[in-house]
């Protein structure tokens, strides 16, 4: 099935609003941040962790796609910290420098759950243009073929 140029533009407009709970596209947001906050959340809520083991682990998750900047970790750490989303502690080494370890709060878990429901929602809205496009193109194209 076809959909003309402006039902479908339409169609995605409204998808993209109800996507973000009738907000418009520039102010859809969880209130916790970007991706990459959210992972560094996700982390954390697997175990406290130090800054550098922090940067290991996205660079884990991403399969190396994204190698964070120390600087910015530590920036974003901070910036969570004075959102409550994080505590940080001091961990004394015998050996080595000391470090300072994070944990997430019943905030930042919070603010996880709702980064997971909006990353929910939006690959909801993914695998249906994603399927848009197997039945309009994808299959069409290898009717043409055959």
């Amino acid at each position: 099935m076809t959909f003309p140029a402006p039902l479908y533009k339409s169609m995605i407009h409204i998808s993209l609003i109800s996507m973000c709970d009738g907000h418009r596209h520039g102010s859809c947001h969880y209130s916790g941040g970007g991706l990459i906050q959210l992972l560094v959340l996700r982390i954390l809520h697997e175990k406290p962790s130090h800054g550098y083991q922090i940067i290991e682990e996205l660079e884990k998750i991403t399969a190396e796609k994204y190698i964070p900047e120390p600087g910015a970790i530590y920036t974003m750490l901070r910036r969570m910290e004075e959102r409550t989303l994080v505590t940080s502690e001091w961990e004394k080494r015998e050996a080595g420098a000391d470090r300072r370890v994070y944990t997430i709060t019943e905030t930042g878990v919070k603010i996880l759950k709702e980064g997971i429901e909006m990353v929910k929602s939006r690959r909801q809205l993914m695998d249906s243009l994603v399927q848009f496009y197997d039945t309009q193109f994808t299959e069409k194209e290898k009717e043409e073929k055959a």
